[in-house]
């Protein structure tokens, strides 16, 4: 991939970017798991760095998020995702991937984007929880989609993004596909606009299940993580 950003006309790795060894998990429970990655976020985040954490699945957003949220007063969540991830148990545990919104959302509110996919619990639950869900199958109906999730969100945010958001004809590696989703350039339009107009202070992206042999979903996972930064240190670089 080449680190030459033609739309920002940035070269963010200048900024200077560290990658850290995989986490190891040798514990016996979820709970222990879950402890654990809000520890490291925690070290991370208390050093003034700009985090970008990688699932794996997507049950590592809460604790990050219970991480974030200790040092941000008034934190706001943005979620991409087809799936709203609004159960408070899933397979006899609060800590699986599908609770990780739910999860999230005990410490900060939300705005979940372009949710195609959920249960009649999270349906009947949603309305009771602080978060505005953006549906997918019309979302769309208004020009100023994206001004309107940006002016849902507060003004420090934190974005997780789950690549089954994204339309699986671009996104086929993930392990709960679903039909529809936003485009390669809606992703980026929406994600630029948020970081310019918002603190936004860290991110994951998570749910790539590589396919072998198909290497177009891993390159786009990288390019998303390399497009937040860019527009995130554009601006310091050309200073």
């Amino acid at each position: 991939m080449e680190i030459w950003d033609e739309e920002t006309e940035s070269d963010v790795s200048t900024v200077g970017i560290y990658t850290l060894p995989e986490m190891e998990f040798p514990f016996a429970s979820l709970d222990e798991v879950t402890s654990e990655i809000r520890r490291v976020a925690s070290e991370i985040i208390n050093r003034d760095k700009f985090p970008v954490f990688l699932g794996g699945e997507h049950s590592i957003t809460g604790p990050i998020v219970a991480a974030m949220a200790q040092k941000y007063s008034g934190l706001s969540v943005l979620q991409i995702d087809a799936h709203a991830d609004l159960r408070d148990h899933y397979m006899g545990t609060p800590h699986s991937h599908a609770c990780a919104m739910r999860r999230a959302l005990e410490y900060a509110r939300a705005t979940q984007v372009g949710i195609r996919s959920l249960s009649p619990e999270e349906a009947a639950a949603a309305p009771t929880l602080p978060t505005e869900i953006f549906y997918d199958h019309n979302m769309r109906n208004e020009e100023n989609w994206i001004e309107r999730v940006v002016d849902s969100l507060g003004e420090t945010v934190y974005i997780t993004v789950d690549v089954d958001g994204l339309d699986p004809a671009i996104m086929p590696a993930t392990g709960t596909p679903e039909p529809g989703g936003l485009s390669w350039y809606e992703a980026l339009a929406l994600l630029r606009r948020v970081i310019e107009s918002r603190n936004v202070v860290g991110c994951d992206v998570v749910e790539l299940a590589p396919i072998p042999g198909m290497v177009a979903p891993n390159f786009l996972c990288s390019k998303l993580i390399y497009k937040i930064l860019s527009y995130k240190f554009a601006e310091q670089i050309r200073k």
